[in-house]
């Protein structure tokens, strides 16, 4: 596996871990629809949130977070769509976060977590 998908890998599973403490339901990770792929699909009191997980090992491109853009952002609300028509079964109560991950899978340090909640509208 490449080093930018072992990456990511490592801070979506991160991302997972931090959900789950806060009580949240893993629904989903790494769904696919016509629109992208959304990172994590959860549920938190009668709600669907869709996680966008972005990781960096460091800040020479920037912060993760400015990495999505207006394009991105229309992936992100098309695809969420899209998996709720595929789930009918899910709430019709939604919202997208964003969790960034900052630091190294090869590194024992702990990596710096930021999570903006209902990030994309």
């Amino acid at each position: 596996m490449a080093y930018r998908q072992r990456t990511g890998r490592w801070g979506e599973g991160i991302a997972c871990s931090l959900l789950e403490e806060n009580g949240y339901k893993i629904i989903a990770r790494n769904a696919h629809t016509m629109y992208g792929e959304l990172d994590i699909v959860a549920s938190h009191e009668g709600q669907v949130v869709f996680v966008e997980v972005k990781t960096r090992s460091n800040k020479k491109f920037g912060f993760p977070e400015e990495s999505i853009q207006w394009t991105k952002t229309s992936h992100l609300v098309n695809s969420a769509n899209a998996f709720l028509q595929q789930h009918l079964e899910l709430e019709d109560n939604w919202r997208i976060d964003v969790i960034t991950v900052e630091g190294h899978p090869d590194k024992n340090a702990s990596p710096e977590l930021h999570w903006f909640v209902d990030a994309i509208h």
